[in-house]
């Protein structure tokens, strides 16, 4: 360790070490501890809906009730990003549960607002398309439709970022994220690819991905949302 000039070669170092918690290592380690608990405690939020979900079966006539078992999972999921927005770097200050509820008490409500309209929606576009044969529409009519909802998947990935860090109106909340879905590109990419890659993996690998894996999701979803984040804050907020 190099010396401060004029001091004495006897004198102590005067360049303190970094103290603990503080380093890569620990900043790994609080990222995984977080990673874990909000993965836990997302489960434990959204699980009433989840095991409904086990007991339904595949049929298409049971769309509806699979849209009210997911009815958990958006507050869940607004209370996990708000955690991991407002997680701490330092291993000696982790208080990742008390985040994570503190996010579910203040988005709860707001977050269904924009969540139950958005799961009606999606099902209505799915139990259309799983019986389109009896429509009489048009093939390209299904081409539409799965846009349409893909669309909509991502409107709500915008809608849940900004519902978990802001505190606006919900009409204002739907009309900034469909904004900002044309005008970042980037995020909505960056989300678009998250869909493609969790669908990919469910498909390949098994159907409890997205639950197993949803804290690492969420949080490469605020990645990449940083852009509307940053637009939000300063532009949007007083």
């Amino acid at each position: 360790m190099s010396e401060v000039s004029g001091a004495s070669p006897h004198a102590p170092a005067t360049s303190a070490a970094p103290s603990f918690g503080t380093g890569s290592l620990s900043r790994a380690a609080a990222l995984i501890h977080t990673l874990v608990t909000v993965e836990a405690l997302l489960l434990v939020a959204a699980s009433p809906g989840l095991v409904g979900l086990l007991l339904l079966g595949s049929a298409p006539a049971n769309l509806p009730l699979a849209a009210v078992c997911l009815l958990p999972l958006g507050p869940a999921t607004a209370a996990a990003l708000y955690a991991l927005q407002h997680r701490d770097r330092d291993l000696t200050e982790l208080h990742p549960a008390r985040a994570y509820w503190r996010g579910w008490r203040l988005n709860a409500v707001p977050s269904l607002k924009l969540w139950a309209p958005l799961l009606a929606w999606l099902t209505v576009i799915a139990f259309t398309l799983t019986h389109f044969t009896a429509t009489g529409l048009p093939g390209w009519w299904a081409v539409l439709l799965a846009v349409i909802g893909a669309g909509s998947l991502l409107w709500g990935a915008h809608a849940l970022v900004l519902t978990a860090l802001f505190a606006f109106r919900a009409r204002d909340t739907a009309r900034l994220a469909g904004h900002f879905l044309f005008r970042h590109g980037s995020a909505t990419l960056g989300a678009a690819s998250l869909l493609v890659l969790t669908a990919a993996g469910t498909a390949v690998l098994t159907e409890a991905l997205p639950a197993l894996l949803a804290a690492p999701l969420l949080l490469s979803l605020l990645h990449s949302s940083r852009p509307v984040i940053a637009e939000t804050q300063e532009d949007f907020t007083a």
